[in-house]
């Protein structure tokens, strides 16, 4: 194995992220002759400092995350060297089945909506896109993804709006039914990316790393569903099999994980888009700025 354990941190753990976990439950970076660490970002931290401090090697974000530090003067950002997927993962999950689902349903209704920065920034930009008017919508902030699914538990919300397996997890459970995911009205998108220093990209470990993402992306596009759950189980503890093969399912069917890792400029300038209608960034940052090319 490699000198040292790669050492990765997710911002969000969520079969959504399904290439990277895949990575290491697939036995693919194993196969490159490296093991890894996997931790969840902790609460109160952030990745970029995490890298920065040579805390963490790679880290899980998105583009979006280095916009809002540019535009605070803050220097020596890690870059984003590789898409994980190119649609947004959030299902919204209803009380009741709606076969005939339409998102002007939200208008007057009550909604968990995740609040971080670029999971809202989608989800306003989709309602824009389907015609609703957002001042309509009863929106409730109850904090994190684990909170939302234990107050939409307890009966309050609507609609609530949160990855994959949560929402299947629910169905399964027979407390909700999901009504639509939202990267089925969002064009394709940098929406969340690996970044890492610069200096560590210039590794042999970066390089392995890179060949095992490349491959386990591509496995987990074309593998049966069913399989890609089984390998990812324990990452999912509480998971009912199906409700994560279900998640994975819908994921592949989205086309989250198609084409290839490298992070287009058509893509990134999308993200722009979605940003600039929200308010969450002022200006245009480019691409030179924040994206490089994988490691060779």
């Amino acid at each position: 194995m490699g000198e040292q354990p790669i050492r990765i941190l997710a911002s969000r753990h969520s079969a959504f992220y399904s290439p990277l976990l895949a990575t290491l439950a697939g036995g693919f970076l194993r196969t490159e002759g490296w093991d890894a660490t996997y931790a969840v970002l902790p609460k109160g931290r952030r990745a970029r400092d995490l890298i920065r401090n040579g805390e963490t090697d790679i880290a899980q974000a998105a583009v979006s995350s280095s916009w809002g530090p540019m535009e605070k003067g803050e220097k020596d950002l890690p870059v984003h060297f590789a898409q994980i997927n190119q649609r947004d993962g959030f299902f919204l999950t209803g009380r009741r089945a709606e076969p005939s689902f339409q998102w002007k349903l939200l208008e007057g209704a009550s909604l968990l909506a995740d609040h971080g920065g670029q999971p809202l920034a989608m989800l306003q930009y989709a309602a824009h896109r389907m015609d609703v008017d957002w001042s309509r919508i009863v929106v409730i902030n109850a904090g994190g993804p684990e909170e939302m699914d234990a107050t939409f538990r307890t009966g309050r919300g609507d609609y609530v709006h949160l990855q994959g397996p949560a929402p299947q997890q629910l169905e399964a459970e027979g407390i909700g039914h999901v009504a639509a995911a939202v990267g089925e009205v969002i064009p394709p998108v940098a929406f969340s990316s690996l970044m890492a220093s610069r200096a560590f990209l210039e590794t042999r470990a970066a390089q392995a790393f890179m060949r095992a993402f490349r491959k386990a992306r591509l496995w987990v596009t074309q593998a049966p569903a069913e399989e890609v759950a089984a390998a990812e189980a324990r990452f999912f503890p509480a998971a009912d099999p199906k409700a994560l093969a279900d998640a994975i399912m819908s994921y592949q069917a989205l086309g989250c994980w198609d084409g290839e890792p490298e992070i287009g400029r058509g893509r990134y300038e999308q993200a722009l888009e979605v940003f600039l209608h929200s308010g969450g960034i002022t200006r245009r940052h480019t691409y030179e700025e924040v994206v490089v090319s994988p490691p060779a």
